[in-house]
């Protein structure tokens, strides 16, 4: 897969020159965003504030949105009675405290999601009530642990209840942004997330385009079933495996290669076909949005030395992510935005082992790279760095 079309460097040189300049004092007045709807960019606070806290817990949607996030991600996943929670995945094993329950022991199995074996516990083997008994843990070790088996596992009306009550209180409005995982793994398990989602965001009148919801999926099925139920803003997940650090480009390898409900039908088609001009045309039949993977909008590269190696650029002894340097942007948000597609982008982390060397170590820069862009929105771990860099994007506009 190649990049469909790169943006001049010099262009966006002197874009973000007369950028700065505005933002100085000089101009005629506020630069317009360069965004769809002409409005600053979204952030969002995915699975909560996951840089500070367990994913999907209501203390974690709840710091993101003090910190200014203007919307929080559960992803949904189902019990085994049919209510939605907010998990990562079906497999709870990773992000609750399951292993420590004796009496779920027997429990443990292996279950194939998207024609991949995986062992542990899933949702769908565990009625609501005993989801109730566990606990969130950190997924990542190179996060802290100090809050393990602190926090319930909600459920999606918690999650809206939480956003209902703030928006209240703070006098601004907090969406929601639902995540349907692994559509057809549910279809299979009798437990289709669908119909489910729609009647409980019916309950709060979320049915409209202007609702404060948007609802996300990496399949394609799914989303065409949901367009035909609702006229909430739907967005197209675009995935990817890998980077090639050569050429910049995207690489593919299952599961990650193509939406699960395409390798059921047999279609060989992979995620970077989404993103060339034909495939937004057709996501735009269905969706309001397109949410690709960072490196379709900015990829990055290595440096290769005459040896053909990639150079160690920061001569840590290893050669990784953090020698990468970002490249020029890619048409899409522009192809997108032609189509009426919005474009929202993932993840935003600040570790330093995933900012590439251009950056030199400052998560806001990467954040400003893609507000530049034109980007509509981006989730992020960390929404106060999202805030600030965005806040940083404004000055410059002079807004």
């Amino acid at each position: 897969m190649t990049f469909n079309g790169l943006v001049s460097l010099k262009a966006v040189s002197l874009a973000v020159a007369a950028l700065v300049l505005t933002g100085c004092g000089g101009g005629d007045g506020p630069l317009p965003f360069n965004t769809l709807n002409g409005q600053a960019p979204l952030v969002i606070g995915h699975r909560g504030a996951a840089g500070y806290l367990p994913d999907h817990t209501l203390a974690g949607y709840q710091k993101a949105i003090e910190m200014g996030a203007d919307f929080i991600e559960p992803d949904l996943v189902a019990t085994k009675d049919g209510e939605l929670i907010a998990r990562h995945e079906p497999n709870i094993t990773g992000t609750t405290d399951v292993a420590n329950h004796p009496e779920f022991a027997s429990r443990k199995t292996t279950r194939k999601v998207d024609g991949m074996d995986e062992t542990g516990w899933f949702a769908t083997d565990f009625t609501l009530a005993e989801i109730k008994t566990l606990r969130a843990i950190q997924p990542l070790s190179e996060r802290s642990a100090a809050y393990n088996g602190q926090y319930p596992i909600p459920t999606l009306r918690e999650v809206l209840e939480l956003a209902k009550t703030e928006s209240a209180k703070r006098g601004r409005t907090i969406g929601v942004y639902p995540e349907t995982k692994h559509p057809t793994y549910h279809e299979d398990a009798g437990l289709k997330l669908e119909d489910r989602l729609l009647s409980i965001l019916a309950e709060y009148g979320y049915t409209k385009k202007d609702s404060p919801v948007i609802i996300q999926s990496f399949e394609t099925s799914n989303l065409k079933y949901l367009r035909t139920k609702t006229q909430a803003r739907l967005v197209q997940l675009v995935d990817g495996d890998d980077y090639d650090f050569k050429t910049g480009a995207v690489t593919f390898a299952a599961p990650f290669d193509r939406p699960y409900d395409w390798t059921r039908a047999g279609k060989t088609e992979l995620f970077g076909s989404m993103v060339t001009p034909a495939g937004l045309a057709e996501i735009a039949k269905y969706a309001d949005g397109v949410g690709p993977w960072k490196p379709y909008i900015i990829p990055v590269k290595g440096t290769y030395g005459a040896d053909g190696k990639m150079v160690d650029v920061n001569k840590d002894g290893a050669v990784n992510y953090m020698d990468t340097s970002s490249g020029q942007p890619t048409t899409l948000i522009a192809d997108a935005h032609k189509l009426g597609l919005s474009v929202h982008t993932w993840t935003f982390r600040n570790e330093q082992r995933r900012l590439s060397a251009d950056l030199k170590g400052d998560p806001q820069a990467e954040y400003l790279l893609f507000y530049r862009a034109g980007i509509d929105g981006l989730f992020s771990d960390f929404s106060d760095t999202a805030i600030a860099a965005r806040n940083t994007y404004l000055k410059e506009l002079g807004r």
